[in-house]
């Protein structure tokens, strides 16, 4: 019923875009579009015929992500055009948006122009708008010369560094060059608008139809709430009926297309924890609901609300917290802020032991993903690249099996990677990390993080493109607890094969999405002697299909910002401890004396072939030395300490074997 409702008002618009209409049909739709309600200051807002040379009517949304981050953008049209006799009127008709809503988002995001709450949906019926935002470029006659988006930077999913087309502002450009409009219509894209509900008394519902306190929010708080809810980083809550309902059809468009809930690997031969799939049942009783009207059903029915740990996600108490530096990071209302970097004093003066970490940001609603790492000291014996702990949004902490921990050495440092998305409001973030210690007495097995990566590819102009890498080293008697692919901006799929799976890929993760950067913990540790050799293989996109692609006509290789690429995967390893090395302390019996020296012997080809392979791959001159030119600022941020063992930025041969070495004791 919906989409014959918009559909009809469409055949409407595009007679009067095409001036098809006769006049007296013009002067009624004149009239339709004519409206006065009192701004969320106070004063009158009137639209109709004579006010302006041109009237942006803007429908807006207070809680859509779109809507909020395009009010700095509708706030410069405003100002700019202001003397030309252009305005812009904010209208907010979400079922959802109070009016206390309207006036925060009016507040938050600094709005300078007109703004009004259509609280029952009449003047977006009038106007048949459907989404958040939404443009209607009206003339002085209140006759539409624009229709459609504000401009192509943002869409669902995706944010683009800048616009490549300005739509709105070409629109206003054109018109008041008194030329005529040269695009007069634009998809536009965004929260469909959350119409007042027509429920259906309960007592005419048919006995088997949903009912949102009876199947509805227990679906809910299976799938959604635990982001979607109050501070939580999901953009409005799903905690009660007022919340869901306006948010229904947007809701279920999301569902539909896949966006939501936010998980992208396919089901493969290993199990994955926290597996974010919404059952196909579960999204036909969210459909079936909404064609029955949305009822509310019976409160009694209401399942009770589900208790989330307040602070952190540990088992108890952080033993330290460490901020990301001393005082906040301001984030800016809108645009594009490159990767920031703060390193923290950890103050350890002696190796401790990890058993958790937690890394919470200060603004959830700008982090979108924030990487803590050990930066060890030079010459510190040290496996791996130092990863400690990640936070994405909606991804939960994996506690590590009893026994397990991650070993910092004394005198290192933390450092941040911070990746912060702004959403219309400034903000203030300090990120922090919480740490829970073990009793080295207690560990059994070291966990730490090593990478697979590539970075000699060339991705040709408007091509698809495979790279593939393998992970030079596993320990023979280790473990890998999981993986985390990542790319950037045309990043397409990634698939990780290993010789124990042969029929099909260990991981594939077939619509990879750089707004999600989600961590695969395995359900089962997965044994280095079964897995022999990982590999992967990542596609890129970067033809002018992939809507995230900043520049499909150039060619792009290796760098570390977004508009550059990257084909790496980590890989979160363990390996037992040797007696003595964790906290049991004590000597070496015989046998072990033995056994031990056996071992040694046999890891010498080992270490050989470990130093040639990082040779071949990080010496790109051939000359036996791995230079800092010759590495990305990711290798050099998170190994070049460690190889570099006398500080002259020059890697030789002695200090990878001195590496491989601690590798193979």
């Amino acid at each position: 019923m919906m989409l014959m409702y918009q559909s009809n008002y469409r055949v409407g618009w595009l007679c009067l875009i095409a001036t098809l209409c006769p006049i007296t049909s013009q002067l009624a739709i004149a009239v339709q579009l004519s409206f006065e309600l009192p701004s969320v200051g106070g004063e009158s807002v009137r639209v109709q015929s004579g006010e302006s040379n041109l009237t942006a009517v803007c429908f807006l949304g207070a809680q859509c992500p779109m809507a909020r981050s395009y009010a700095a953008t509708l706030n410069r049209l405003q100002n700019k055009y202001a003397k030309n006799g252009v305005r812009i009127v904010g209208v907010f008709s979400n079922s959802q948006d109070s009016i206390e809503d309207v006036q925060r988002y009016a507040n938050e995001l600094r709005v300078e122009f007109s703004v009004v709450h259509d609280a029952q949906n009449d003047i977006a019926d009038r106007y048949a708008a459907t989404r958040t935002p939404e443009v209607f470029l009206l003339d002085r006659e209140l006759k539409l010369r624009y229709h459609g988006r504000i401009d192509d930077r943002l869409s669902p999913g995706v944010t683009r560094q800048s616009a490549t087309r300005e739509d709105l502002r070409i629109a206003i450009d054109e018109f008041l060059a008194g030329k005529p409009v040269s695009v007069i219509d634009t998809v536009a894209l965004g929260c469909l608008i959350g119409r007042v509900p027509r429920s259906t008394p309960a007592t005419a519902l048919p006995p088997d139809s949903p009912t949102y306190a009876r199947d509805i929010a227990p679906m809910l708080q299976r799938n959604c709430v635990e982001c979607h809810r109050q501070d939580e980083i999901g953009p409005f809550a799903m905690e009660s009926y007022g919340d869901v309902v306006g948010w229904a059809e947007t809701m279920l468009e999301t569902m539909d297309n896949g966006r939501m809930p936010p998980w992208h690997a396919a089901p493969g031969p290993v199990e994955i924890l926290d597996a974010r799939r919404m059952p196909p049942e579960d999204k036909e009783l969210f459909r079936r609901w909404l064609e029955a009207g949305a009822p509310e059903g019976d409160p009694a029915d209401l399942p009770p609300p589900r208790e989330y740990v307040a602070g952190w996600q540990l088992p108890r108490e952080p033993d330290k917290v460490v901020n990301m530096r001393s005082h906040p990071f301001r984030v800016p209302a809108d645009g594009t802020v490159e990767y920031q970097y703060f390193v923290a004093e950890l103050d350890f003066d002696e190796d401790m032991w990890i058993s958790a970490a937690e890394v919470i940001p200060g603004r959830r609603n700008v982090v979108h993903h924030a990487i803590a790492f050990v930066r060890p000291p030079d010459g510190a014996d040290f496996s791996g690249i130092g990863w400690l702990s990640a936070y994405v949004p909606g991804q939960r902490v994996v506690p590590l099996p009893t026994g397990y921990a991650r070993r910092v050495p004394a005198g290192s440092k933390l450092v941040f990677q911070m990746h912060y998305t702004p959403n219309g409001m400034e903000q203030l973030d300090t990120t922090k990390i919480g740490l829970l210690f073990a009793d080295p007495k207690s560990v059994t097995h070291e966990v730490f993080t090593l990478m697979a990566i590539d970075q000699e590819f060339e991705i040709p102009p408007g091509a698809e493109h495979t790279v593939h890498a393998r992970l030079p080293w596993l320990p023979e008697d280790g473990e890998v607890l999981a993986v985390t692919p990542h790319m950037h901006f045309r990043g397409k799929s990634f698939k990780l094969f290993s010789d124990a799976f042969r029929d099909m890929p260990l991981l594939s993760v077939p619509n990879y999405d750089f707004n999600w950067q989600h961590t695969y913990a395995f359900a089962r540790a997965l044994p280095a002697q079964e897995l022999k050799e990982l590999k992967f293989e990542a596609v890129f996109d970067n033809s002018a299909n992939n809507p995230f692609n900043p520049a499909p006509d150039e060619w792009v290789t290796w760098g570390d910002q977004t508009w550059e690429e990257m084909a790496v995967a980590f890989f979160a390893v363990a390996r037992p401890l040797a007696s003595g090395s964790g906290g049991g302390g004590g000597r070496l019996t015989r046998a072990e004396a033995d056994t031990n020296d056996i071992r040694v012997s046999e890891n010498a080809a080992k270490i050989d072939d470990y130093v040639a392979k990082v040779l071949a791959q990080l010496d790109a001159n051939g000359d036996g030395l791995v230079r800092h030119g010759e590495t990305g600022i990711l290798l050099r941020r998170w190994t070049f300490n460690r190889w570099d063992k006398n500080g002259d930025d020059v890697i030789t041969r002695d200090e990878i074997q001195q590496v491989a070495e601690s590798l193979y004791p």
